[in-house]
């Protein structure tokens, strides 16, 4: 993977591709060609909000005509590789739907560099939206009041922002019960939480391509990868907006003591005024869910975030579950010390590890109880 990563960023550099081209290129072999059904899993594919998606619907026996859970399913990749055809997406899925007698919704929002923000976070609300209708769940025989909202990485920072909106939305009166964030990435301001500066080097996501990920996103220029990685953007001169904003994620507050080990906050004198001209999207909590204001948090749902120890974006899960307890919210942090970025991922073939098997048991277990 760092391999095809290098390969990716000199095919940019030389101006060939888009700077995750060859990445998404070599993902894409992984697709699961067909949709086939298993015995106990019903797939089909259809489109909610104009959204494309897959949809895996357990159908074990004596228990059809019942009301099942609900999961609606945002896949990571850094908003700009990955998909629902994905095999290891595709047997996720499956696995969840059979586990649980649910019915899985995985959702295919569009990518970069064809789609920027906030088009992934749209694609993300109104499919979710169009889902949390009476007529839809009806059709799919989901019981309303046993919805989760789910993602990994990526796809869990889709997953928190769209929780957000949904509960703060008063038009839509069916709500998520339950948000499951897997290493969710929820905020772009600050590249040297401990966990950035212990992980940096730590595959799968190493820091720099962490800031090459949120620039594609944000729609920002690759030579600005720099620039974030010394935390430019939120220096001691940029004003109160920036301040402000960094108290909601300010790791000497919000981390476990234990988490602070011996790294130090990394916050220049003098910054980049230019740099939020360039990145609107750093200070947007649809992009940046951990800067959501506390009133906005009550409003959630009970949250499950797993996070892993040698992940740059550990920190951020474990920001997220202090500002919502802080919040009154009931939170279950799963933390795995052996855990690394998309370890979930590999409880399926054709690499496994065995901290992916029990990552993605317990995450079934604690959805089992509390959906």
């Amino acid at each position: 993977m760092r391999g095809m990563m290098k390969l990716s960023f000199a095919a940019h550099d030389l101006g060939l591709t888009s700077p995750f081209g060859l990445l998404k290129i070599s993902s894409s072999w992984a697709d699961v060609k067909s949709i086939e059904s298993s015995p106990t899993v019903r797939v089909t594919e259809a489109f909610f909000g104009g959204v494309e998606a897959r949809v895996f619907e357990s159908t074990a026996e004596g228990k059809e005509q019942s009301l099942k859970r609900g999961v609606v399913y945002y896949h990571g990749g850094g908003w700009t590789v990955g998909s629902i055809k994905m095999e290891g997406y595709h047997l996720q899925c499956m696995a969840m739907a059979e586990e649980l007698n649910a019915v899985v919704i995985s959702i295919e929002y569009r990518l970069a560099p064809d789609a920027r923000f906030p088009d992934q976070y749209n694609d993300a609300f109104q499919a979710a939206k169009h889902i949390m209708t009476a007529e839809v769940l009806s059709r799919y025989s989901i019981d309303p009041k046993r919805v989760a909202v789910s993602g990994d990485s990526a796809g869990g920072n889709l997953a928190a922002a769209v929780a957000q909106q949904m509960a703060l939305d008063s038009s839509i009166p069916i709500k998520f019960k339950l948000q499951a964030l897997v290493y969710p990435a929820l905020q772009a301001l600050d590249f040297n939480t401990p966990s950035c500066q212990q992980n940096a080097d730590v595959p799968i996501l190493y820091k720099p391509v962490l800031a090459r990920f949120w620039l594609e996103y944000l729609n920002g220029e690759q030579k600005l990868v720099p620039a974030l990685l010394a935390n430019n953007h939120m220096a001691l001169d940029l004003g109160q907006e920036i301040a402000a904003a960094k108290a909601k994620i300010d790791w000497t507050k919000l981390l476990p003591v234990a988490f602070h080990k011996n790294y130090k906050p990394v916050v220049p004198l003098h910054g980049d005024p230019k740099l939020l001209e360039k990145l609107p999207g750093l200070l947007d909590v649809r992009a940046a869910p951990l800067l959501a204001e506390t009133e906005a948090l009550k409003s959630v749902p009970p949250a499950y975030i797993m996070t892993c120890e040698h992940d740059v974006l550990r920190d951020d899960g474990l920001m997220y579950a202090t500002r919502l307890e802080e919040a009154g919210v009931d939170v279950n942090v799963d933390h795995y010390e052996d855990g690394f970025h998309g370890c979930l991922s590999f409880a399926f073939g054709p690499v496994t590890f065995s901290v992916g098997k029990r990552s993605f048991g317990n995450y079934i277990h604690w959805l089992k109880k509390n959906l």
